[in-house]
């Protein structure tokens, strides 16, 4: 199965300790990945494709997904906002814990890296965004030339279309630019 990934956009969080249970735990990969190598540089996450074949040069870099890794406070109930009245006179302190989240943010060419392996590097994403309670992913992807849009919130697939215009302007309502050809300050 040979694909492409056209548009991707990612606001994908999760815990990391969920996306090191999914790769460890023997995950269905697509046929053209035998692996998935995990490497943390620093607050940078990097999952490159191994090949399942050899047919790839050993100088041609896989497909990698990209994620910085984040540490938040996660509280087991809701904090008290700053500034709400206190009611009470003594002050529990709310059990937490530090998490790190790996956060799978940005564009194409800044979540998902290289060409060769490309799609199935993105398959592997669509699994962890199925797993992700935050985020979205919207993505539109060509498969034996027939386009797919893909559109997942909060681990939740949902319905998803491609719209084709002719003009793009029309349909955003683009009359905010300058229009050039009839500026009274240069066309005289």
């Amino acid at each position: 199965m040979s694909g492409r990934v056209y548009r991707l956009h990612s606001t994908l969080e999760l815990p990391l300790e969920e996306v090191e249970e999914y790769l460890n735990g023997d995950p269905d990969l697509p046929p053209e990945v035998a692996d998935v190598e995990v490497t943390r540089r620093n607050n940078t996450l990097i999952l490159k494709a191994v090949a399942a074949e050899d047919d790839l040069s050993k100088y041609t870099p896989t497909a990698q997904l990209k994620a910085s890794v984040t540490e938040n406070r996660v509280y087991e109930e809701e904090p008290p906002r700053a500034g709400a009245p206190r009611w009470d006179e003594e002050e529990e302190e709310i059990p937490s814990e530090l998490v790190e989240f790996a956060c799978f943010k940005g564009d194409r060419e800044t979540v998902l890296q290289n060409t060769a392996l490309q799609y199935p590097m993105f398959l592997v994403l669509r699994e962890i965004a199925l797993l992700a309670e935050k985020g979205t992913l919207t993505a539109i992807t060509e498969v034996d030339g027939e386009l797919t849009a893909h559109r997942i919130v909060e681990g939740e697939e949902r319905p998803a279309t491609i719209e084709v215009v002719e003009n793009p302007s029309k349909s955003e309502g683009g009359s905010n630019g300058v229009n050039w050809r009839d500026n009274k300050f240069i066309s005289d």
